[in-house]
């Protein structure tokens, strides 16, 4: 599966457990659909963790980075709906970065399962790294049986910090990533595979990541489409 739009916005955190039922309802039934809903958003996707933490993975695929700093979505974001208010201050461990999608191959379609790695090129290595994974290690991870696609976005970290009114209802400070290699697919044990051979910590380090972590195996739990919101 490829991913959709050039842009990316990936966010992780944890409901407080007492907020985690209301958390579910409100990001299928408004959240995903108010956000879908504006311009230039493509895509939408919550995921939940099989054995890692932050507990949940959500996923907008948009057609460019310009599109998560346009008028429309700072709108949005400056004024929550009385339910997003709600559910946000009862977020934690928040993770929320603006990305450029560098590359994308796969079938089409949405994965039954995630994986992520986070990493950081080491100094002047940048380019070296990104061509390796675009034109060798994720093209071949999709020809393995039960992966379906292999991406890499790269952070905006100047651009994921503006201030808004949705993010001063966050509990505690926002973390930012740098690179995120994002790899879909039916199979939770094909996938859990990628870090011991093809993405493990030493072969990227061969080929020019300064460090790198496995943030873990998700499962799909929901994802709304540009179809799927009402006229």
């Amino acid at each position: 599966m490829a991913l959709l739009g050039k842009g990316a916005l990936v966010i992780w955190h944890d409901p407080a457990p007492e907020a985690e039922s209301d958390y579910n309802e409100w990001h299928s039934k408004e959240h995903m659909f108010e956000r879908v809903g504006l311009p230039g958003f493509r895509r939408g996707q919550r995921a939940v963790a099989i054995s890692v933490a932050p507990k949940y993975f959500n996923l907008y695929e948009v057609d460019d980075v310009s599109t998560l700093e346009s008028e429309a979505y700072l709108d949005r974001l400056n004024d929550p709906t009385p339910w997003t208010r709600r559910v946000v201050p009862h977020l934690h461990n928040n993770s929320r970065t603006l990305c450029r999608i560098t590359a994308s191959c796969g079938a089409g379609g949405v994965p039954a399962f995630w994986i992520m790695i986070l990493l950081s090129p080491a100094a002047g290595r940048a380019t070296e790294l990104r061509r390796w994974l675009a034109e060798e290690a994720l093209p071949a991870l999709v020809e393995r049986p039960g992966i379906l696609g292999g991406h890499l976005v790269e952070g905006e970290r100047t651009r994921s910090g503006t201030d808004t009114a949705e993010k001063r209802l966050r509990s505690g400070d926002t973390e930012f990533v740098d690179w995120v290699i994002l790899v879909g697919g039916y199979d939770g044990d094909a996938l859990a595979g990628v870090r011991s051979d093809t993405l493990s910590e030493e072969i990227l380090a061969r080929h020019g990541a300064s460090s790198s972590s496995l943030r873990g195996l998700y499962r799909l739990v929901h994802c709304v489409t540009e179809a799927d919101v009402p006229s």
